[in-house]
């Protein structure tokens, strides 16, 4: 069965933590932690503080997902305060290498980023280190999006690579989920979906999660 992770970023931010509370009780896999700079997307969103206030709602491991500028000089005072896993993008011109390195040195979960323009072999010679790709399947920066049909060949691309090499990281997707592009996603392959207006939008958090779960 496919894992959800509601995104923050469609939540009641004058609510946060008991939404994280509400979504864990729901029937929620993981929690997707939304940290946007206003540079790398147009949009501004968290830092490590509200990550670290709203923690205490759930026992559910974390994505810090940094769609920022520097997630090198940054990453760390995220998973101080609590996230279990840290994204970061393949379109950031950092040393990606190091930085993978050094966030499984803390033994923190390592995810991948690709954004829709990116072609998905670029990544390839960093797989066998991943424990996350995340397919993004809107532009990054508002939620909300149309779902971008073309990315499923990158989904499928990297259930190819995986089974064909024998690798262990899972494939995420996040934007434009619903009920339609949820199937479309797991038949390609995908192992966690995103999703945050179709989650926080709807009243019934469970009922949503789970047929999230089973379409």
């Amino acid at each position: 069965m496919i894992l959800i992770s509601p995104s923050l970023l469609s939540a009641d931010f004058a609510e946060l933590g008991k939404e994280v509370r509400n979504v864990t009780r729901a029937g929620a896999d993981l929690i997707h932690f939304d940290v946007m700079d206003g540079h790398f997307v147009p949009n501004i969103t968290f830092g490590p503080m509200i990550l670290s206030a709203i923690r205490k709602y759930s026992n559910l491991s974390f994505e810090a997902h940094l769609m920022i500028d520097h997630p090198d000089k940054y990453w760390r005072q995220f998973s101080d305060a609590g996230a279990n896993i840290i994204g970061f993008h393949i379109e950031s011109k950092i040393n990606h290498w190091q930085l993978i390195n050094d966030i499984h040195r803390q033994r923190k979960k390592v995810c991948l980023v690709v954004n829709p323009p990116t072609e998905i072999n670029v990544i390839k010679r960093f797989l066998p280190e991943l424990d996350i790709v995340l397919v993004m399947t809107v532009n990054p920066g508002f939620g909300g999006q149309k779902f971008i049909a073309s990315n499923l060949k990158k989904i499928e691309w990297l259930n190819t690579q995986r089974k064909k090499n024998n690798y262990s990281f899972l494939i995420e997707v996040d934007g434009g989920i619903n009920y339609q592009t949820a199937s479309l996603v797991k038949k390609a392959g995908a192992d966690i979906i995103v999703a945050g207006s179709f989650i926080f939008g709807n009243r019934n958090y469970k009922k949503v999660i789970k047929n999230l779960k089973c379409c």
